[in-house]
């Protein structure tokens, strides 16, 4: 747990340099194409444990390990303040490979949550999920995929797409993927065990999902992604966990717009 704690402070000082067990195995890694090629031969479970065991290996992309900043700002409606928060989000969707070959990996949220842990991290809200795509320096328009919506080809097909439409263009990206997010109809639902998605937002800035949890939390199909977020979150200069500003009665609006900000992890 401390060597993941140790990435994500080099990621907050903009430092790329990588812990030394990660640099030894560079040589290893499994590549993009790889992951999909032996992940053709799996079913969702294997496919999810063989992710997070690539990811919790540091087999990812080198561009993941920096993260990008988004700032936000409300005013405080009990003293009519203006505060401000930066909080520190990955540039794209969790991806396993290497610097030239590298893939998006949907997960389920069970798995997202679990490397999130790992890496100090929480998954987004959905106003964190409008504020990131706002702040993005690549909008990419989305392509819907209609058939075999959860095997691993269809996967490793719309990375490509994606691919073909960034066109090397670096930076925070948005606009390819609906987020796996935390929420309050989460623990409200009269259903048990649901995973909420939102956002694949269109260039004139509306979402195609809305915040919807209709599917069961084993489920992910190849439009989800798991977008990471540093746990802790700088408000007017200091810093405060996730939780202490989701649970706070002004604070949370800098971070969540639900009826309820209650929901932190799955």
């Amino acid at each position: 747990m401390l060597r993941y704690f140790a990435i994500i402070v080099v990621f907050c000082s903009c430092s790329i340099t990588l812990p030394k067990q990660f640099v030894e195995k560079a040589a290893q890694r499994t590549k993009g194409s790889d992951f999909y090629a032996q992940a053709l031969q799996m079913q969702w479970k294997q496919r999810d444990s063989f992710a997070v065991e690539r990811v919790l290996l540091g087999e990812i992309p080198p561009f993941l390990r920096k993260l990008k900043k988004i700032d936000v700002s409300i005013i405080d409606s009990s003293s009519g303040k203006l505060v401000k928060a930066t909080y520190f989000v990955t540039a794209d969707y969790i991806s396993v490979g290497t610097k030239k070959d590298w893939a998006r990996i949907p997960l389920t949220p069970i798995a997202g949550q679990k490397i999130a842990d790992s890496f100090n991290c929480f998954l987004p809200t959905k106003k964190m999920v409008d504020d990131i795509y706002k702040a993005a320096k690549v909008k990419l328009t989305p392509v819907p995929m209609y058939i075999y919506r959860d095997s691993s080809i269809t996967m490793w097909q719309h990375h490509l797409i994606i691919e073909g439409q960034r066109k090397q263009r670096k930076g925070l990206i948005a606009g390819i993927k609906k987020d796996v997010v935390i929420s309050g109809k989460i623990s409200r639902s009269d259903k048990p065990n649901r995973v909420a998605i939102y956002g694949w937002h269109l260039p004139n800035g509306k979402p195609i999902q809305p915040l919807y949890t209709g599917h069961v939390n084993w489920y992910a199909d190849y439009s989800h992604g798991i977008r990471l977020v540093y746990r802790k979150i700088k408000v007017n200069g200091k810093w405060m966990d996730y939780t202490d500003v989701l649970k706070h009665p002004i604070l949370h609006k800098l971070i969540c717009n639900e009826e309820y900000c209650d929901f932190y992890r799955y």
